[in-house]
């Protein structure tokens, strides 16, 4: 059922919806920033993501069982397996793969291909229009992205191009672009709280066998839990609320100020430097996050 409240003045909607993305970018762009506290303190990166994803899918049935929302339709429910398989467990070990293929300059690059397959696939699956306005700003962030990448990672010359590195990122960026294509609808007809609860439940269940369980200091699981709370519980209950307004297209556009947010928050906390390129990079991306933000049409 569609919530009431959305069927108001669509572009009152449309906005709400955009900032809700932007807020959810923002708390993902705090994660990278986080979990390198927990890697400092030698956590392995899959156990920190299967804790990551098993503590916000704690949070997220605590808070469906508080609000009392009505169970997952059983209509959907082979939908939130796919994103929590795909969305959660396939994208979190093809990122990581990735990044030990081919660096994390060329991993970041691909994830965040994101919007492209979104917009492909909303076009396909929701006959989304894609206006000339909405392909520049789309254009923009995608260009900001890979320059911003570029800066942060090894560099333009560092990046080192292989055949499972391409992979292994083209698939992440795939599966990236499940939350985009399968949360609007599963966001529509049932609580956000239910259907996350649902898929990283079920992510954490597949990452299972991938994880070797080492102990975490009293430090790591600080940051684990912050990225559990804030970077997944915070910012997807944002997402969810800003897709149930925003066509899939749009949505993915905006949330790409995530790497702008998380270069910023590395500045900030370890002082890694953003070159003139990442400011460039950065600018082309909050540009278009703006442009489609603004965009009522």
């Amino acid at each position: 059922m569609t919530d009431a409240r959305l069927s108001g003045d669509p572009r009152a909607v449309g906005r709400a919806g955009a900032w809700f993305i932007v807020l959810a970018a923002l708390q993902w762009g705090a994660l990278g920033t986080v979990a390198r506290v927990a890697f400092a303190e030698r956590a392995d990166p899959l156990t920190v993501a299967f804790w990551r994803a098993s503590l916000a899918a704690l949070l997220f049935g605590v808070h469906a069982t508080v609000t009392r929302a009505a169970p997952l339709r059983s209509a959907d429910r082979w939908s939130a397996v796919a994103l929590g398989t795909g969305g959660v467990a396939v994208l979190y070990v093809t990122y990581l793969k990735s990044v030990e293929a081919g660096g994390v300059a060329l991993a970041a690059i691909l994830l965040y291909s994101a919007p492209l397959w979104v917009a492909l696939g909303a076009r396909v699956f929701f006959h989304e229009r894609l206006t000339p306005r909405a392909l520049l700003a789309l254009g923009l962030t995608l260009v900001g992205v890979v320059m911003v990448a570029l800066a942060s990672g090894e560099g333009v010359g560092g990046v080192t191009v292989s055949s499972a590195g391409l992979v292994w990122g083209l698939i992440s960026g795939l599966t990236y672009a499940l939350y985009y294509l399968l949360g609007r609808p599963l966001f529509m007809h049932n609580a956000p709280a239910r259907v996350l609860a649902w898929a990283l439940a079920i992510g954490a269940a597949a990452l299972w066998p991938f994880v070797t369980f080492t102990p975490l200091s009293l430090k790591a699981w600080g940051a684990v839990s912050f990225m559990a709370a804030v970077s997944t519980y915070g910012a997807y209950l944002s997402y969810a609320h800003g897709m149930r307004r925003l066509m899939p297209s749009r949505a993915a556009t905006i949330a790409t100020l995530e790497p702008v947010v998380a270069v910023i928050a590395a500045y900030v906390v370890w002082q890694e430097r953003l070159s003139p390129l990442g400011l460039a990079g950065a600018v082309a991306v909050l540009a278009g996050v703006i442009w489609s933000a603004r965009n009522d049409g």
